[in-house]
């Protein structure tokens, strides 16, 4: 549990740290006004390999997902029960592996559960793959692929891969660069995320079914819309719909510097490999000015990186003051990042949980609390406020 002393304490070394690391130049803190809860931390599932994805049925229990390639069912009696027949030819290379896990919000009257994960290419490499499913009891059945990049990922890493669904029942799917390498700059190697007519790199809407929505955005380079809602994007590992305001926020991994926060917008190009606040793992800067011409500047950038993985938005009462806020994981820090907002400013952040092990997600669950999953080794902490 954190006291008030210790979260004034994690206060006080964020406002050191923010005004370096705020992507609009706003040195707007938060300062605590006697409404911010004290926290309590309980472990629900413990002992399990990297808890990459989670989600709630709507009794309550929570499905997850280990990068290894298994599905589980926490009970709200406390029990954990293993699914079985998850897809086969899961590639769990690098950064590959079963990644996220979505339940559809109308999932009372149509049954269907969402998993994003790589798979075996045969031409070497893998691919990013979509699949929806049913279940009977704890048997995966009625399975349906949905969505397959067309190109390989061959160093398998920066997958992304995070799922959310709109308010009309639109599903959006990030998915990193992909490709051979990782480098930023004009002249990189590597123009997945720029490439329109690529799948990676971009964060991609679709209905619940996988096909194109007629509203999609034509894309330049393109005659028609395809699933591409956004694109520039390097490693999109947190995603979330805000119902408060129907807006997608998401955040991503740089290299050295240059973490984002992105308020997701039709059409828009965030930049990747072009531009970054960031420098490249060498020491050479990516781009010679992090904006440009045509580019949407991230709502918010850290430099140093923290690794961002996970997002959530409060939209419970539970946590007093801290309803509207952002929840950021770092897998680096061994943190949560709380972003307040003004409108879609970000205007201040503050350091919560800190310790509490590499962050991976966070969800806010249907009781309104907070649901956090650490590695090493996988948990998944309920965090609720006295």
């Amino acid at each position: 549990m954190l006291t008030r002393r210790q979260a004034t304490i994690g206060f006080f070394y964020c406002v050191l740290l923010f005004s370096s690391c705020n992507g609009s130049n706003d040195t707007t803190t938060v300062i605590p006004d006697g409404t911010s809860p004290n926290l309590k931390t309980t472990t629900l599932v413990n002992n399990h390999e990297i808890i990459w994805g989670m989600d709630f049925l709507p009794n309550g229990d929570i499905l997850f997902t280990e990068k290894r390639g298994r599905i589980y069912r926490y009970t709200v009696a406390g029990v954990t029960e293993e699914l079985t027949g998850v897809p086969t030819g899961i590639n769990t290379n690098g950064q590959g592996g079963l990644l996220d896990i979505k339940v559809h919000p109308s999932y009372a009257s149509n049954g269907w559960i969402y998993i994003s994960y790589a798979i075996n290419h045969t031409g070497g490499g893998s691919l990013l793959r979509l699949t929806r499913f049913k279940l009977n009891g704890n048997a995966i059945t009625n399975t349906e692929n949905l969505f397959t990049t067309q190109s390989a990922n061959t160093w398998y890493g920066h997958y992304g891969s995070r799922i959310v669904f709109d308010s009309v029942g639109m599903l959006y799917l990030s998915i990193g660069e992909g490709g051979t390498l990782s480098y930023g700059g004009a002249s990189s190697a590597n123009q997945n995320a720029q490439d329109t007519k690529n799948d990676w790199g971009k964060v991609h809407r679709m209905t619940d079914d996988g096909k194109i929505p007629s509203d999609n955005p034509v894309l330049p380079g393109n005659t028609a819309a395809t699933t591409v809602f956004s694109y520039g994007h390097r490693n999109p590992q947190g995603m979330i719909f805000d119902p408060v305001n129907n807006r997608i926020w998401e955040n991503e991994h740089g290299p050295m510097g240059g973490d984002e926060i992105n308020l997701i917008q039709k059409g828009n190009n965030y930049g990747w490999p072009l531009v970054c606040y960031g420098k490249n793992y060498d020491g050479v800067a990516v781009s010679s000015n992090p904006t440009a011409p045509g580019i949407t500047n991230p709502t918010k950038y850290w430099d140093p990186s923290i690794a961002p993985s996970g997002l959530a938005v409060i939209t419970s009462n539970n946590f007093k003051s801290w309803k509207g806020s952002l929840l950021t994981g770092s897998l680096k820090f061994n943190y949560v990042s709380r972003a307040t907002l003004q409108g879609d400013k970000i205007t201040g952040e503050e350091k919560i949980l800190e310790g509490i092990g590499r962050v991976r997600n966070i969800k806010q669950g249907p009781d309104g609390n907070i649901y956090v999953s650490v590695e090493g080794p996988g948990r998944i902490i309920k965090v609720t406020a006295e």
